[in-house]
């Protein structure tokens, strides 16, 4: 059986192959209502396949978006990736999917690799202060928009929460609950200082308990991004003599690892120990007690970064701090801080 072709759908549906194509591609010139109806009536009737590779290599570029973060197994980097792959399946596009796993070189890997197919775009949650990473996007040329993070070394627009904005609301919250503190649970010692979350989380920390008149000596603790790493450094704290009375943490994942430790030294929550977290996982509504978090709109999130990254015109325009788009932040109360206990 010969192979359906654009030809033969043109002929079908009484029109140009170019009218076909801007049907199958939606756009770039409309089609009327009418006209489109034919066209798909004669796809669906001949069973035609438009040939992508074929596509791809007369556009130069694919119907695929790149999209790369430091750790999918993270709950947080998980729901985000499916936010930015089903806004990419709005505009007609896939995603694939690149670990960093936290590593430079991996990042300028998947970077040089995802660029090498034509993807149409790249999303870029960044892992580091990814200096490799700007020279490797220059290099090319690169169509590429960040995501939850803003490097200082790379200078396209981004798409961030309030960080700042949105720890300043946790820990106003929790301090108002009479706690004499809060202390904090950050980052590493590895964690970037200029333009990483969990570093502004640390800042938003710092305003609100300035803003309070309380001293900030002693009460920061480093621990890892992950639950179980948090766990660990949450054991030795929660069992020692300075217990903090309330505890805001960077990431939920840190925020789950506390609540485990807690349960596990027989202290409990928010009686004795009052925790917030930060990014607000669907698991955080499912922790014993509920956990209070601070959440951003995820979903729209990653449906300015798709628009961005597809979207001639809208991604150099203005200074830098224009070229940042920042999406509000918001305190979502539960159980662990001490409201409804």
């Amino acid at each position: 059986m010969a192979k359906v072709t654009r030809d033969d759908v043109a002929r079908l549906a009484g029109t140009s192959t170019a009218v076909v194509s801007y049907v199958i591609n939606n756009g770039p010139r409309p089609v009327a209502p009418a006209t489109r109806e034919r066209v798909l009536a004669a796809i669906k009737e001949l069973g035609y396949r438009p040939d992508r590779v074929a596509q791809a290599m007369a556009s130069r570029r694919t119907d695929l978006i790149g999209l790369i973060v430091p750790d999918a197994r993270q709950p947080f980097f998980a729901e985000m990736a499916h936010a930015v792959e089903q806004a990419a399946a709005e505009r007609g596009k896939m995603v694939l999917v690149g670990n960093s796993d936290y590593l430079d070189e991996r990042e300028v890997h998947y970077l040089r690799a995802f660029l090498g197919m034509r993807v149409s775009g790249l999303i870029l949650i960044s892992q580091g202060p990814s200096e490799h990473a700007a020279l490797e996007i220059d290099a090319w040329d690169a169509r590429v928009v960040l995501m939850h993070r803003r490097p200082d070394a790379i200078d396209d627009v981004a798409v961030v929460t309030d960080d700042i904005g949105g720890a300043q609301l946790a820990t106003r919250h929790l301090l108002e609950h009479g706690h004499p503190y809060v202390a904090c649970l950050g980052g590493t010692e590895r964690t970037p200082v200029i333009g990483d979350p969990v570093t502004d989380h640390v800042e938003g920390w710092r305003r609100a308990m300035r803003e309070a008149g309380k001293p900030l000596d002693g009460r920061l603790f480093a621990a890892p991004y992950d639950r179980y790493g948090a766990y660990l450094v949450a054991l030795e704290l929660l069992a020692g003599p300075d217990r903090p009375p309330a505890l805001i943490c960077a990431t939920d994942d840190q925020a789950i690892g506390v609540l485990r430790a807690a349960r596990e030294l027989r202290i409990d929550v928010p009686g004795e120990l009052a925790v917030a977290g930060f990014d607000d996982v669907k698991e955080a509504a499912l922790t014993d007690p509920p956990l209070t978090t601070v959440s951003s709109d995820r979903q729209a999130m990653a449906r300015s970064a798709v628009d961005l990254v597809l979207d001639d015109g809208l991604r150099f325009t203005g200074t830098r701090r224009e070229r940042l788009k920042q999406f509000p932040s918001a305190l979502v109360v539960r159980r662990s801080c001490g409201c409804g206990a």
